[in-house]
C-alpha cells in the first residue's frame, strides 16, 4: 500500500466535510476535500436567506475541537455561524479543492486492502474516501402540472434572501419544513400576503422544546422524550392545530427524524401569525394555470410568486457504486461502513472487525445524518442536527459535562409541576391552560438563576 493511497479522500467542504478534515489534521493524517463549488460552507454563504438562525442550541451545533465564543448568543445567526466556519478552516488548515465534482467512485474489493476508485477530472486510487455531501446536495422542484404556465416568479428557496423584495404580493410557499415555515414568517413580517402548502402532518415545538428534547435523550428513552414533547407542544401551541390546517403526526418527532430523516418544524413565530390569519395554510397544489393554483379542496387562488422549500436530492447515487455497480449510497446494511463515535478511536483501532466478523480494510464512509467515522471523525450540521449518532443500528448519545445531570433533574421536576397542573386544570374553555397564557421556560442554562419557569 503506497503513502498516496493512504490519502483520505474528503468529498463535500460543507460543515460535515470541514470537520472531517480537521479531525485528521489533529492526528497528523493526510487528506483531500473535494469541493464541486468555488467556497466551502457554499449552502450557508450562498443559499440561504438572510433572517436564518440556527435552530438548536449553540453547544448542539459547534464542531469538534472549537466551541462557540462565550459571547454568542445561544442561537447563532447566519452571518455568525460562517464567521465562525471562516475561523475553523483557518485554524484547522483546511484546504478544500475547489470546483472539483466527483463523476464516479467504486469500492474495489480485489484490490490489495480494498480501494476506492475516484474519478474527478483525473482519477485516483484511495484505500478510505469520506462522503460528506450532505443530505441538502441538489435542490429539488416537484413536477407541478403546469407549473411551466405560470406568470409569476418561480424560485427554490436556496435562491431567497429576504420578503423585502416581495412587499405588498402574493406569496406562495410550496413546503412545510423549516425552511418554509421560516419564509414564510418573514415574508409576512415583510408585508406580503403569504400562504404556506402544509401537505403532511408536521410535529411543532419550539426551540427551547427542541434542545430540551435533546439533553433529555442522554438520559431518557426516546419514547418517553417523544411523549413529553408532544405534551409540551399541545399545552404551548394547543391540542388540536387541525383547525388552522396542521395536523399532528402519530408517531413521535425524534421518531421520525430516526426513522424518516424527518425533522419537526421548529417554530419562530410562524404558528402564532397562522392563527391570526396573517398567513394562510392551503392544502397540496393539484395544478396551474397561469397565476391562478388550484388545491386539493377544490378551492383555488392567484398568486405573484411561487417559492419551492420542498428540500434537495442527495447527489450520492448519481456517483458512489460498488464494484459491481450496485448503488450503496442508501440503504445499505450496516456492516457495510465503518462508523465509530469519536470515544470508541482506541478500540476501533484495536479491533477492526464488524460485528459480523469480516475483516474491513478499506472503508466508504458517510457523514449522513451525523455519523461518524473511525477517526473520530465529524458530525454533520444539517440544519445544526442533533447530536445522534449512528452505530451498528445502536444510538450512541455523546455525554457532557456531570454538571447537566442536576439540571436534567430540575428540568424533570418543572414537567412533573406542569403534567400535574394538566390533571388539575381544562384543557379547554376560559379556565383551561390553553385558555390562559402559557410561558414555559426550559432552557436548562437559566435553571436555579431565580428565574420563573412557567407563569399560568
Amino acid at each position: 500500500m503506497t503513502d498516496h493511497e493512504e490519502t483520505v479522500i474528503v468529498v463535500g467542504a460543507g460543515p460535515s466535510g470541514i470537520a472531517t478534515s480537521a479531525c485528521l489534521n489533529n492526528l497528523s493524517i493526510p487528506n483531500t476535500v473535494l469541493e464541486r463549488e468555488d467556497c466551502f460552507a457554499s449552502l450557508w454563504k450562498k443559499k440561504s436567506y438572510d433572517r436564518l438562525h440556527l435552530h438548536l442550541a449553540k453547544k448542539f451545533c459547534e464542531l469538534p475541537h472549537m466551541p462557540f465564543p462565550p459571547s454568542s448568543p445561544t442561537y447563532i445567526s447566519r452571518k455568525q455561524f460562517i464567521n465562525y466556519i471562516d475561523e475553523y478552516v483557518s485554524h484547522f488548515r483546511v484546504r478544500p479543492l475547489y470546483n472539483r465534482l466527483v463523476e464516479s467512485a467504486t469500492f474495489d474489493r480485489a484490490r490489495e486492502g480494498g480501494a476506492s476508485k475516484l474519478t474527478t477530472q483525473i482519477e485516483a486510487a484511495k484505500r478510505f474516501l469520506v462522503v460528506a455531501s450532505g443530505e441538502t446536495s441538489d435542490a429539488y422542484v416537484p413536477d407541478v402540472e403546469g407549473l411551466e404556465t405560470f406568470f409569476g416568479e418561480v424560485i427554490h428557496s436556496t435562491e431567497y434572501k429576504s420578503g423585502e423584495k416581495y412587499k405588498n404580493k402574493r406569496a406562495l410557499v410550496v413546503g412545510s419544513g423549516n425552511s418554509g415555515m421560516e419564509i414564510a414568517l418573514d415574508l409576512s413580517n415583510f408585508d406580503s400576503a403569504a400562504s404556506i402548502v402544509v401537505r403532511s402532518p408536521v410535529h411543532v415545538v419550539s426551540r427551547e422544546m427542541a434542545s430540551l428534547g435533546l439533553v433529555l435523550l442522554k438520559h431518557l428513552p426516546l419514547k418517553i422524550v417523544d411523549g413529553l414533547l408532544v405534551i409540551l407542544s399541545k399545552l404551548v401551541y394547543g391540542r388540536d392545530l387541525s383547525k388552522y390546517g396542521i395536523n399532528r403526526p402519530k408517531e413521535g418527532p425524534f421518531f421520525m427524524k430516526l426513522k424518516y430523516g424527518k425533522y419537526p418544524v421548529i417554530d419562530v413565530g410562524t404558528i402564532n401569525k397562522i392563527k391570526s390569519s396573517k398567513i394562510q395554510v392551503v392544502p397540496s397544489i393539484t395544478r396551474i394555470r397561469g397565476k391562478e393554483v388550484e388545491f386539493s379542496n377544490g378551492k383555488s387562488d392567484s398568486f405573484d410568486v411561487l417559492i419551492f422549500a420542498t428540500g434537495f436530492k442527495r447527489s450520492t447515487n448519481k456517483w458512489l457504486k460498488a464494484n459491481n455497480g450496485v448503488d450503496i449510497s442508501d440503504n445499505r446494511p450496516d456492516n457495510e461502513i465503518n462508523v465509530v463515535d469519536d470515544r470508541q478511536t482506541t478500540e476501533y483501532k484495536q479491533k477492526q472487525t464488524s460485528t459480523s466478523g469480516r475483516e474491513h480494510h478499506g472503508a466508504v464512509i458517510d457523514s449522513k445524518d451525523n455519523v461518524k467515522n473511525k477517526s473520530g471523525l465529524c458530525e454533520g450540521v444539517s440544519e445544526c442536527n442533533d447530536r445522534l449518532f449512528y452505530f451498528q443500528g445502536h444510538i450512541l448519545i455523546p455525554m457532557e459535562k456531570n454538571m447537566e445531570l442536576l439540571k436534567i433533574i430540575i428540568v424533570m421536576l418543572v414537567i412533573l409541576e406542569i403534567l400535574l397542573l394538566v390533571m388539575m386544570i381544562p384543557l379547554t374553555g376560559p379556565n383551561s391552560i390553553v385558555g390562559r397564557a402559557v410561558v414555559v421556560h426550559a432552557d436548562p442554562d437559566d435553571l436555579g438563576k431565580g428565574n420563573s419557569y412557567f407563569l399560568i
